[in-house]
């Protein structure tokens, strides 16, 4: 069911957590949260890039929503003419602008998207599909990864319409293994302004190496990359409005992991021990094969040589312009039989 698209659905008061915050987000479908005092006045507002820079600096989901949200919001009287809003927004790089009374007390929320009604996403998007699966054998050896069956339909299928569902239409699939059934897959459809143009790779160029073989007249504006064998809740409009505002050249989206030490780790110094925790947990961020990559990026990348996406990001890290986008939507990597397992029992309650 569509949620309902209510400005006073994103309300939430200042001493709510960030944990509630990002619920608001979530539930109210709006990418906004307007944090409210006791007189109705607006404090602040939260959004996903601020969600994310909490994420960053590792603030625990209990903090107050004060400590992390944008305190001061450009706002405007309900006074002026919609075409001055869009203008303002427009001019300032805006999705939102809360609208204030005479009283400067909260009484509505003009969106971009409201203004401009569906967004459309010229920017391309790059599936990486031409992996062999060989952790998901037997169910690969006849059936390439991208195409095993998640609910009713191939993953590829789902990625793809997500991302539709988004407003992007411009697709590059990179096939290898198999590579004959995936574009079967399409053959028969009727795509409609959907774009899709396969990058056969004649040998296994790793999760960077096919970008090399795109067409030179490919659209300038910043690709979306994603491994073909990925299931998110991840809203790519924040992660381009991410890239964009953080001035980045590429940006990797990455995931909280946690591995518990399964023993009490003991610390000493020389034969004296000092301290004694058991079972801890470390936390890391890791990869969730998810990229934006600008077009000079792009360039970089021959086509000819295997190059894995990491490799290729490590170089270019001295430039100071790779950023991290953290997930905290639902994220799962069909890698191995127990998750292929897993996205089999989500996809009726996720999706």
């Amino acid at each position: 069911m569509e949620k309902t698209k209510d400005w006073r659905n994103v309300v939430t008061k200042s001493t709510d957590s960030l944990s509630k915050g990002i619920k608001v987000l979530h539930d109210g479908a709006l990418r906004i949260a307007l944090v409210v005092g006791q007189d109705k006045k607006l404090l602040g507002t939260l959004t996903d890039g601020d969600v994310r820079r909490a994420l960053i600096k590792n603030m625990p989901m209990d903090t107050v929503i004060t400590s992390v949200m944008n305190a001061h919001p450009t706002t405007v009287s309900t006074n002026i003419q919609k075409k001055e809003i869009l203008a303002l927004m427009e001019s300032n790089d805006l999705l939102h602008m809360p609208v204030l009374n005479e009283n400067s007390e909260l009484c509505d929320l003009i969106t971009l998207q409201q203004l401009h009604k569906n967004p459309i996403y010229e920017n391309p998007v790059f599936i990486m599909a031409g992996g062999f699966g060989k952790r998901l054998h037997p169910l690969t050896k006849e059936i390439p990864k991208p195409l095993l069956k998640v609910g009713d339909r191939p993953i590829l299928d789902t990625i793809i319409e997500q991302f539709i569902d988004f407003g992007f239409s411009n697709f590059y699939i990179s096939t290898h293994y198999m590579h004959e059934k995936i574009i079967n897959n399409f053959s028969d459809r009727d795509l409609g302004n959907i774009n899709i143009e396969f990058i056969h790779e004649e040998n296994p160029l790793g999760t960077a190496g096919p970008l090399g073989l795109l067409p030179e007249n490919i659209s300038k504006l910043p690709i979306v990359v994603m491994n073909g064998d990925i299931l998110t809740k991840v809203d790519f409009g924040y992660l381009l409005d991410f890239h964009k505002e953080n001035k980045s050249e590429a940006t990797m989206c990455i995931r909280e992991y946690d591995f518990q030490v399964p023993y009490g780790v003991i610390e000493t110094k020389d034969h004296r021990i000092k301290k004694i925790e058991e079972k801890p947990v470390h936390k890391f961020f890791v990869n969730a094969g998810i990229y934006v990559l600008n077009h000079n990026l792009i360039q970089k990348i021959d086509g000819n040589s295997y190059l894995d996406m990491t490799d290729f990001l490590e170089s270019e890290l001295d430039l100071g312009r790779v950023s991290a986008f953290p997930i905290h939507e639902y994220w799962l990597d069909i890698g191995q039989i127990g998750e292929y397992e897993k996205a089999n029992r989500d996809i009726h309650t996720i999706f």
